[in-house]
């Protein structure tokens, strides 16, 4: 079963497998790319360039009461930085925020790239739903193997 190990261990959490996995197709020069908890946990994929950006906690969690009110994707500047920011959702679970930081970009460089951040967004939550999706095959493949052990001792 070491196939599953790294998306399959029980003591990580959706959310930090989901980061994880987007981290490790990431560029380096790319964008910073954060993932976030609904408890606020947050995962970026570069964390000394992302500590460099001095965005606080209190902008991070005013970007998600927006996106929990509807405004979705939330683009905007903090710091000389360009923000983007979306749910993290499954067609089972919220699993949190996406917020992609555009450092020197302004926002008007950002919309004009939008449709590349979008789809890159969307990719994002095609990973999401990949990982959840394997998840649950696990689950029913492994209730399987639970019934085929009781029913062999049950005809021994």
């Amino acid at each position: 079963m070491d196939i599953y190990e790294s998306l399959c261990s029980p003591g990580i959490e959706l959310t930090e497998q989901i980061a994880r996995q987007i981290f490790e197709v990431l560029s380096e020069c790319g964008p910073i790319v954060v993932i976030m908890d609904s408890e606020g946990n947050n995962w970026p994929s570069d964390p000394e360039e992302f500590a460099k950006l001095n965005i606080s906690e209190s902008f991070l969690k005013e970007l998600c009461a927006k996106i929990d009110d509807g405004a979705e994707p939330v683009v905007t500047e903090v710091n000389d930085c360009s923000v983007i920011a979306t749910q993290l959702a499954t067609e089972r679970s919220n699993c949190g925020y996406v917020i992609i930081a555009l450092p020197q970009y302004s926002p008007e460089s950002t919309l004009v790239n939008i449709d590349l951040i979008e789809m890159l967004l969307n990719q994002i939550g095609l990973i999401a739903k990949l990982i959840e999706k394997n998840h649950f095959l696990y689950e029913v493949q492994m209730k399987h193997y639970r019934l085929c052990g009781q029913s062999e001792i049950a005809l021994n």
